[in-house]
């Protein structure tokens, strides 16, 4: 089938949304639990390595962070560096979790048009479901967290394949809405259409994506559309 043919012609078989960077301006509060602990352990995370964590799964970031500041990145180390982040993140989710520009609108209007979504995101479960809080638990029909991929994290496409599977729709079919390098990358290796809305860090133009400066520039009944600009 292809797509001009498919049911994306007029519409996505499920729009699948990530959630740091892209739906809540979390990326922030990661930046300041990463921070925290670098000082706890008598060192600086580096702005380079912060950047290149973004979109990544815990254990990836706490090794990154672990080599970065020149300590021990064994597993018993990951896992207590993951840990302490981890309890100083749910701190910081309890005082709220800011909305990126156009996302709360962009969820309302996906349930109101009957898109079926799903929340894709490299966070953990525990604090998924606390930012779920903020997001509302009937914006999406599945969620899919970044401990419930059996280790093939972004940009592995599994989170996306997962999703896929989850609303037995085919992922060719689905529009990814992304904001980092990694993210993308996941996305498009499970054959999404992307829209990347770059947050921390900046993103380029590709052959299988549309880059949008907000939530607030996308066209939710106009989606099939995109399947055409990307043919």
């Amino acid at each position: 089938m292809t797509r001009d043919a498919g049911r994306n012609s007029v519409g996505p078989a499920a729009v699948l949304f990530d959630m740091d960077g892209t739906l809540v301006d979390s990326e922030k509060l990661w930046t300041i639990a990463l921070d925290d602990y670098a000082a706890h352990r008598g060192g600086a995370l580096t702005d380079a390595t912060r950047e290149a964590m973004v979109g990544s799964n815990m254990n990836r970031s706490m090794r990154m962070l672990l080599t970065d500041i020149g300590v021990a990145d064994g597993d018993a180390e990951v896992d207590a560096a993951a840990e302490w982040v981890t309890v100083r993140m749910v701190e910081l989710f309890h005082r709220g979790l800011p909305w990126r520009p156009g996302a709360p609108e962009a969820l309302r209007e996906a349930r109101a048009l009957d898109i079926p979504t799903a929340l894709v995101t490299s966070t953990i479960r525990s604090l998924t479901d606390l930012a779920l809080e903020t997001l509302g638990r009937d914006s999406f029909d599945v969620t899919v967290c970044g401990d419930e991929v059996g280790g093939k994290n972004k940009p592995d496409p599994e989170p996306y394949l997962k999703a896929a599977r989850l609303l037995d729709v085919d992922p060719a079919e689905c529009v990814a809405i992304e904001d980092s390098p990694t993210g993308v990358a996941a996305a498009e290796a499970a054959g999404c259409v992307v829209i990347a809305i770059p947050c921390e860090v900046p993103l380029q133009p590709g052959p299988n994506r549309v880059l949008r400066d907000s939530l607030a520039d996308v066209d939710f009944a106009g989606l099939g559309e995109l399947f055409r600009q990307v043919a």
